[in-house]
């Protein structure tokens, strides 16, 4: 490899190193080329990219990328996995790839800007893939809502169901009942039949004593039968 193609791969190993989402730094001492050209395939479905450099050119990549983190993981045989996807999923590769082969070993990483240890990414092969974490975090989220939604819709039917049972007993306020309207006075064929006959009989008897003395002026000016006697005699 002349100067001008380690110059190359010193820029491709920095933009990479810049590019990546998260880095993941492997001891790969005792993968076959076959082993690691699946391991680049399966790497690749992922979103990341499996790559084996020269320690030398390494450290000048990451100088010239500002990571100076990387630089303490480089001792013996170090691979690189830039991912540009979810490093759960791309660690989880790695650990699948580790348990069927019984190679690789995690030596370190960094993600966001944050160096990673080998427990921490051990930790991260362990997580769900993103998708199904999201997928958690909405039902977590939702589970409280779920559950206030439900209640106060239990307390609402239970609210009815007792104002139904009040109301059926008679209990529930009744609306005011207008004022009843004044009542109109009796009209004369209204009257009971007692009061008219009362009425009569006083009527009778206020006429008994005017047709009494009627009678008396009737006698008083009728001429006694001797009287005409002696007028027609003389």
């Amino acid at each position: 490899m002349n100067r001008e193609q380690k110059a190359a791969v010193v820029d491709e190993v920095a933009d990479q190193i810049k590019g990546a989402d998260a880095i993941f730094a492997i001891d790969y001492r005792g993968i076959s080329v076959k082993q690691a050209m699946e391991l680049r395939r399966q790497l690749s479905e992922t979103g990341a990219r499996f790559q084996i450099v020269k320690n030398r050119l390494t450290v000048r990549a990451a100088d010239k990328a500002g990571a100076e983190d990387l630089k303490q993981l480089l001792e013996g045989p170090t691979a690189f996995a830039f991912v540009a996807g979810d490093p759960a999923v791309a660690a989880k590769a790695i650990a699948t790839f580790r348990r069927q082969s019984g190679l690789l070993e995690f030596k370190g990483g960094t993600m966001a800007g944050e160096f990673l240890t080998v427990e921490q990414l051990d930790a991260i092969a362990r997580l769900p893939a993103r998708d199904v974490l999201h997928g958690q975090f909405v039902g977590v989220l939702a589970s409280p809502l779920t559950g206030l939604v439900r209640g106060l819709g239990s307390m609402i039917s239970g609210l009815a169901i007792q104002l139904r049972q009040i109301e059926e007993r008679g209990l529930a306020g009744e609306a005011p009942e207008e004022p009843a309207a004044e009542e109109a006075e009796p009209s004369p064929s209204d009257e009971a039949p007692g009061d008219a006959a009362a009425e009569a009989e006083t009527a009778e008897q206020d006429q008994e004593p005017e047709q009494e003395q009627e009678q008396e002026r009737e006698t008083s000016e009728a001429p006694s039968e001797g009287g005409n006697t002696e007028a027609e005699e003389g």
